[in-house]
Parts: C-alpha cells; sequence; structure tokens
C-alpha cells in the first residue's frame, strides 16, 4: 500500500521483542531471522550476517534453484514482516531483519568468492541500507506493510550489486 507523504501513520510504541514473541507465530519466527533480530544492538547488521549459512548451503545448488528460494525468501518475507510488524505495533520494527537477510542473499552472489569480496559486500549493503539515498528512503517512507519492509532493503542490494560490478569491470 502507497501513502501520502503527509498522512500521519497511526503507530503505537513499538516493545522490544523476546523469545516468547519469536516463538508466538511462524512469522514472528521468520521476521526476527531465526532469532538475529532479537538482538538490541545492531540487529540490522546481525540479520545481514545470518545470511551467510543459508548463502554457505544454498550455493551448491544449481542457479535457477537458488534464485528460486531466494524468490520466495522475498515473498515470504512481505507476509512475515507484515504480520509481525502489526504484532509489535511498528511496520518497520529495527527487530525484523528477514528483509537484511534476504537482500544480502540477492548481493552474495555478485561479490568476488573470497573473503575480501564478502567483506566489501558487507559493507556496501550495510552502507545502502543505512544511508538509505534515493530511492530507498522515499520508498522506506511511501512503501507500507510487508511489502514496505522488504522494498527497501532490495533497492539497497541492487545498488550494492551495481557497485561491486563496476568495480569487477573496472579491475
Amino acid at each position: 500500500m502507497i501513502t501520502s507523504p503527509t498522512a500521519p501513520r497511526p503507530e503505537r510504541r513499538a516493545v522490544w521483542p523476546d523469545l516468547a514473541f519469536l516463538r508466538a507465530h511462524p512469522a514472528h519466527w521468520i521476521a526476527l531471522g531465526c532469532g538475529a533480530g532479537l538482538s538490541p544492538r545492531a540487529p540490522g547488521t546481525l540479520g545481514t550476517l545470518a545470511a551467510l549459512p543459508p548463502y554457505a548451503l544454498l550455493t551448491h545448488l544449481p542457479t535457477t534453484v537458488y534464485w528460486a528460494v531466494v524468490v520466495a525468501a522475498a515473498m515470504i518475507g512481505v507476509w512475515a514482516c507484515g504480520r509481525t510488524g502489526r504484532a509489535l505495533g511498528q511496520a518497520d520494527h529495527p527487530a525484523m531483519v528477514w528483509d537484511e537477510l534476504t537482500a544480502f542473499l540477492i548481493v552474495l552472489p555478485f561479490a568476488p568468492a573470497s573473503p575480501w569480496g564478502w567483506l566489501a559486500a558487507f559493507g556496501l549493503f550495510r552502507l545502502f541500507d543505512i544511508w538509505k539515498p534515493f530511492p530507498i528512503g522515499w520508498l522506506e517512507r511511501r512503501v507500507t506493510g510487508g511489502g514496505g519492509v522488504m522494498l527497501d532493503d532490495l533497492v539497497a542490494a541492487a545498488y550494492s550489486i551495481a557497485i561491486l560490478q563496476g568495480v569487477q569491470r573496472w579491475m
């Protein structure tokens, strides 16, 4: 759903989720990145790092299967983040890290397959996710629900991929 930039957003003050909340519904477990989002410090960073184990497992699959899993994860994320955001009282609660996890799974295949390549991908993705250059911040403010939660991170992933590919072509 797209909202007007001047429309008030009726959101009550959100609370930080705990293990009981994580276990209360499968959507919560997904949206909170299997628990990575429970950290009160740097949950987005931990959610991004939480993509590394699934990436290590998924890279052994055929490319089409990898991308099918990532697309399915993003679609499931729209539902899970929408439901969890409503339960937490904040549409894009910082504890919801499925968007970072999924978006980083999109970035990693475009990074050089080395620790330095993955570190560069991580740094770029976190930079764009935090900095939110246009249209990331604009989308975050205007697209609501689970789709909005996922969309801004997907654009941050696209920016990260563009930089990674540009540097690789330049070198």
